[in-house]
């Protein structure tokens, strides 16, 4: 079973993240946040991922530190969580309708951090929630798994349905690419290492 507990504590936040890959979509998120605990319910859904996350933040100041901090140790957790990588299909891409929405996600699990998000931009509002942070998150998240991704906006008006179908893509493409290939139980990489 690929697991992973990881805990980080600054002046500005304090987050703990466990989870299990080879799960069955079981969560246990809270975060302070109920916008940021929705869309990790849903990628834990999606990808099959077991996620319990508790954080606590300077929520008085903004949501800023606590999104990318989640998104941090997420990320930390995903990474050792996979290890050496050996025997996965490394490559996984969605395209998720979220009514008007639409969103295209691909990614590597490459161990080399890079996030390419394509999302349209807003300064609006999803309840409390800055749009903005959205991509802070992935861009955490990416770096800190050792993951190439790559997200863009199809089609879209209604910014929840686009973060939505972000989330979801997201989490069926790490549960493509995370999968275990039948026929191949080796690196996958011709360099022998991820």
């Amino acid at each position: 079973m690929r697991k992973a507990e990881i805990s980080r504590k600054t002046k500005e936040t304090e987050v703990f993240v466990s989870l299990n890959i080879d799960g069955c979509g079981k969560y246990k998120i809270s975060t302070g946040i109920h916008f940021l605990n929705h869309m990790l319910e849903l990628f834990s859904k999606h990808s099959l991922v077991d996620l319990e996350i508790q954080a606590k933040g300077d929520l008085n100041v903004d949501f800023h530190h606590t999104v990318e901090d989640v998104g941090i140790v997420l990320g930390q957790a995903v990474s050792k969580a996979l290890d050496d990588r050996k025997g996965i299909f490394r490559f996984g891409d969605a395209i998720v309708p979220m009514d008007e929405a639409l969103t295209l996600v691909s990614l590597d699990l490459s161990n080399r951090g890079v996030c390419v998000c394509d999302i349209k931009e807003s300064k609006e509002k999803v309840g409390d929630f800055d749009s903005e942070l959205v991509v802070e998150f992935f861009r955490a998240f990416a770096v800190n798994a050792g993951l190439t991704l790559h997200i863009k906006t199809l089609s879209g008006s209604n910014m929840h349905h686009i973060f939505e179908s972000s989330f979801k893509a997201l989490a069926i493409s790490f549960r493509k690419a995370s999968a275990f290939d039948p026929l191949n139980k080796d690196i996958p990489s011709v360099k022998g290492l991820l």
